[in-house]
């Protein structure tokens, strides 16, 4: 059977205004966020972010579309267009999970920079009110936790004003919330200040880790064990919000709650 050129050309038309995917609308999760959420390639391990590994605690019907890169603010998210171009790769019912302040709170970065206050609290109202327009679901995601320990043993808040913001407005605008900070500071203080280096970039130059010859002594980004743990803390938060998306986050997730390495980046 033949079908018409004027139907032709509208499925067409319907079809190549989609996101490049096959899931179903509801059946993605998108990410919005700095370097602590971005994915890696291989030549970077053991370097991972929570984003690259948060489809090992979902169902395997669901889409991770990890827009997070380095370096980001809400700022420069918005300005280079990564924000556009997230908002085109959404269907009506997917989640967005929003989490950025390392970069935001960077003063001596005036490209970077949006005072917690106000521009960050506007851009998050803008990111709030852009997904919900499409149809979206967003959740806003409190900045995880560097390892920053006080004088007592305990983690510490390195970014309180911009935590206190996404709370409050999470509160306001009736917006689900992971408070990754809180929930990430409790992780740390549980292995404390030495065991807690295994979930960072610590590493001797005799580790003979090929990414970093020289060493490395990193307290923000995630070694492989580090990002799966984070990534288990998101998908519990998740799990706990009782959205649509919640009910496909797995109960046991083993891939995220590994104590040692696998020597990979994907969900053995």
């Amino acid at each position: 059977m033949r079908i018409a050129p004027k139907i032709a050309a509208l499925l067409v038309g319907l079809l190549t205004g989609l996101p490049a995917h096959a899931t179903r609308p509801g059946d993605t999760i998108l990410i919005a966020s700095d370097s602590t959420a971005a994915s890696y390639g291989a030549e970077r391990y053991p370097q991972v972010g929570w984003g690259q590994m948060l489809s090992c605690g979902l169902s395997p019907a669901v889409r991770v579309a990890n827009h997070a890169m380095g370096g980001r603010s809400t700022r420069t998210f918005l300005s280079e267009g990564r924000w556009k171009l997230l908002l085109a790769d959404m269907l009506p019912g997917d989640a967005v999970l929003i989490q950025f302040g390392h970069n935001d709170q960077a003063r001596g970065k005036p490209e970077r920079w949006a005072p917690a206050a106000t521009d960050y609290r506007n851009n998050l109202m803008r990111f709030v009110w852009d997904v919900r327009g499409a149809g979206g679901i967003p959740v806003l995601v409190t900045p995880v936790a560097r390892r920053n320990f006080g004088a007592d043993g305990r983690a510490l808040a390195d970014y309180p004003d911009y935590s206190g913001v996404m709370r409050a407005l999470a509160k306001d605008l009736h917006v689900p919330l992971i408070d990754l900070e809180s929930l990430s500071r409790r992780w740390l203080d549980r292995a404390g200040p030495e065991a807690a280096k295994a979930y960072y970039l610590h590493y001797r130059a005799e580790d003979g880790i090929a990414a970093f010859p020289k060493g490395v002594t990193d307290n923000t980004h995630f070694s492989e064990v580090g990002g799966r743990q984070v990534a288990n803390l998101v998908a519990g938060g998740l799990k706990a919000l009782n959205l649509p998306i919640s009910a496909k986050v797995l109960a046991d997730r083993p891939a995220l709650t590994r104590t040692t390495p696998s020597g990979r980046s994907d969900c053995p």
